[in-house]
């Protein structure tokens, strides 16, 4: 049995698609992060960044793993699938991997802080983060006009990314352009472990396409979270 700390966000969301495509038994520990619930000792003593997501595998001595693209690869190496063990075929996958881990979702990251949760409209700011998960969106669009997933077959790499991109409304980022962005979003979306994934544990908000009105109650909502905030203060 795996334990799954988690939260209802794309970071979130890439490890709970994984076990659900892998048909691994785990158990979901929803934590309150407008509470604060990632930064108390018994979460750190899991996760020392405190933050979402992590896993305990009691089959592995009780062994934990945090940061998403670590649970994945962890999770991938301990079933021997979705990701290829040749090495050329491994790296493909790390590659996509780590494009989401260094740029699609620190990128989109940004531009929702920026578009949606900071008080203050600063449009330099905006334009910066949301021309560059244009820029990501793009080279992911141009690579999937000539390959049906990022890495040869369905893998990990797919997961990460497809997380995010999902969400790109929620980062005022358009895709209607990107063809085969949208069409591999799709195809992904249809997946019934994908769907179950996405439900562990469910949005409050749409990410996919909520009206503004929602948009923004939910945007006032968590504004206090926003990781400047817990910075300023001296949280971990």
């Amino acid at each position: 049995m795996i334990d799954l700390y988690t939260a209802a966000t794309p970071n979130g969301h890439k490890v709970s698609i994984a076990l659900e495509e892998l048909g691994l038994p785990y158990s979901l520990r929803v934590l309150d992060l407008s509470a604060n619930e990632q930064k108390e000792a018994w979460f750190l003593a899991i996760n020392p960044n405190g933050r979402i997501p992590a896993i305990v595998d009691h089959d592995e001595g009780d062994f934990a793993v945090f940061e998403s693209g670590a649970i994945l690869i962890y999770l991938a190496e301990k079933t021997g699938r979705l990701m290829p063990q040749d090495a050329k075929g491994r790296s493909r996958v790390l590659q996509w991997l780590m494009f989401q881990m260094g740029g699609v979702g620190p990128m989109m990251g940004q531009a929702n802080v920026f578009f949606r949760y900071f008080p203050e409209k600063l449009q330099p700011a905006i334009d910066r983060y949301q021309g560059e998960v244009r820029r990501l969106f793009r080279v992911l669009d141009g690579h999937l006009a000539r390959n049906e997933h990022l890495a040869g077959d369905y893998s990990i790499a797919d997961i990460a990314n497809w997380a995010w991109v999902r969400t790109h409304n929620w980062s005022g980022v358009a895709i209607d352009d990107l063809p085969n962005l949208a069409r591999w979003r799709d195809r992904i979306r249809a997946r019934p472990a994908v769907q179950r994934g996405i439900e562990m544990p469910p949005s409050s908000l749409d990410l996919e396409g909520d009206g503004e009105d929602r948009a923004k109650a939910f945007s006032d909502k968590v504004r206090n979270m926003v990781e400047t905030g817990q910075s300023r203060s001296g949280g971990v």
